[in-house]
């Protein structure tokens, strides 16, 4: 009975921790994500100090496009010509990003998504942990970029 008890407060603790994505929340991943960490399956994490690249995600109406972009000394981004198509599915309390390319198609769940901070999870259970990103500007002795 205390084990019964025990697992049915850690469940109901597990549950209410998952943040809930809305669709309303989408407009949030518009803009420039910097790769933090990798959680691992087994729960070993690998630390990003630094990036040469960040994503960039520009979505519409559920549809759009996820680029890599290097960031440059004067607060701006070099891109290149590929791109991956990504559409934001719904499916009860779980949203994927479903990404497609003319070489392959895969999916990754959102599980959690702010205004700084976006967790996805692929199907081998790998956790990508990434932050909001902008322009480095390191020319213009300070100066920020707009």
């Amino acid at each position: 009975m205390k084990n019964t008890l025990m697992i049915l407060v850690l469940s109901i603790l597990f549950v209410s921790c998952k943040q809930e994505v809305k669709p309303e929340d989408i407009a949030k991943l518009n803009g420039y994500w910097e790769i933090e960490k990798v959680v691992f399956d087994k729960g070993e994490e690998k630390d990003y100090k630094m990036n040469e690249t960040f994503d960039f995600f520009q979505i519409k109406n559920n549809k759009g496009v996820r680029t890599k972009v290097m960031p440059q000394f004067d607060g701006t981004f070099l891109t290149t010509d590929t791109f991956e198509n990504v559409s934001v599915r719904f499916t009860g309390e779980q949203v994927f990003l479903d990404y497609k390319t003319d070489y392959a198609k895969w999916s990754e769940e959102i599980i959690s998504l702010s205004d700084k901070q976006l967790v996805v999870k692929n199907p081998q259970k790998i956790e990508y942990h990434y932050k909001k990103a902008g322009p480095i500007n390191l020319l213009n002795d300070g100066e920020k970029n707009k």
